[in-house]
């Protein structure tokens, strides 16, 4: 097993990466070399159903919403099978997103995650993305 300077094995390193291609590439089956099956997102997104399989019409309905869509990862660092992400999604509104039709605008949102993985795949991610700053930038609040 090696070991990355980020305190995770290149295998984490991956897994991690791979959830992140998974939008930048509109590419949902990368979520099989990122996810386990059971892979617990914590908290689930509006309508947004359990598991690996949960997770592929997010990225299909976050990449038509954003068809530029980019994930940026600044940081990685983990130990002992946990690793903390900060990153940010850029792109342009040009689908319906959450009800808000088309605004055409760009949009920077910062995320904060917290991952717990086996030797190669993610387990549980605890999220946290900065929506409000979204709606602000396609001006959709304060609500009309």
């Amino acid at each position: 097993m090696t070991m990355q300077e980020n305190g995770l094995t290149t295998a984490q390193q991956q897994a991690i990466e791979n959830l992140y291609r998974a939008f930048n590439e509109h590419n949902p089956a990368l979520l099989d070399l990122a996810l386990t099956a059971d892979w617990q997102d914590i908290p689930l997104g509006p309508g947004q159903q359990p598991g690996r399989e949960g997770m592929r019409p997010i990225v299909a309905m976050f990449t038509e919403a954003f068809p530029d869509v980019k994930i940026t990862i600044h940081d990685i660092f983990g130990r002992d099978g946990r690793a903390a992400v900060r990153a940010q999604i850029t792109g342009t509104h040009r689908g319906e997103f959450f009800g808000i039709p088309a605004t055409g605008k760009p949009i920077a949102v910062a995320i904060h995650e917290f991952h717990h993985l086996t030797e190669d795949r993610i387990t549980h991610t605890w999220h946290l993305e900065d929506w409000f700053a979204m709606l602000n930038q396609v001006d959709a609040w304060p609500p009309r």
